[in-house]
């Protein structure tokens, strides 16, 4: 078992998120060890699907629907395919800006929108 304050620090979620997670449905507590709610070491790896799920743009109540059945933690391949595609677009337009922003701390023009090169990457 493990008590709030630990599960906080192995998972690096406040006490705050963990209490409202377990108030929406996302975890269940086992009990308590004086005024400290306790869970079960197992709860962990729920709270790290959480995040990662949460990281890959789904909502808690996408999030929830998934636990919610029978605590078996099993994403369709469709909705996972969604996610991988907003990834990969999010990846893309976050190397266009890498790029971008390169050529601004070199660029030769006094002005950026004098630069051609910059002109084009901007479209």
């Amino acid at each position: 078992m493990l008590d709030i304050t630990e599960l906080s620090n192995i998972t690096g979620l406040a006490s705050s998120k963990i209490r409202y997670y377990e108030k929406i449905g996302l975890l269940k507590s086992v009990g308590r060890k004086g005024l400290k709610r306790t869970f079960n070491k197992e709860v962990k790896y729920t709270l790290a699907f959480i995040q990662l799920c949460k990281s890959c743009g789904y909502t808690l109540e996408e999030i929830q629907k998934v636990l919610k059945r029978n605590n078996k933690i099993n994403l369709d391949n469709e909705s996972i395919s969604s996610k991988i595609n907003a990834i990969e677009m999010q990846m893309a337009t976050l190397k266009k800006m890498k790029k971008t922003l390169l050529h601004l701390k070199n660029c030769p023009e006094k002005y950026h929108f004098d630069c051609q090169n910059f002109r084009k990457l901007l479209l």
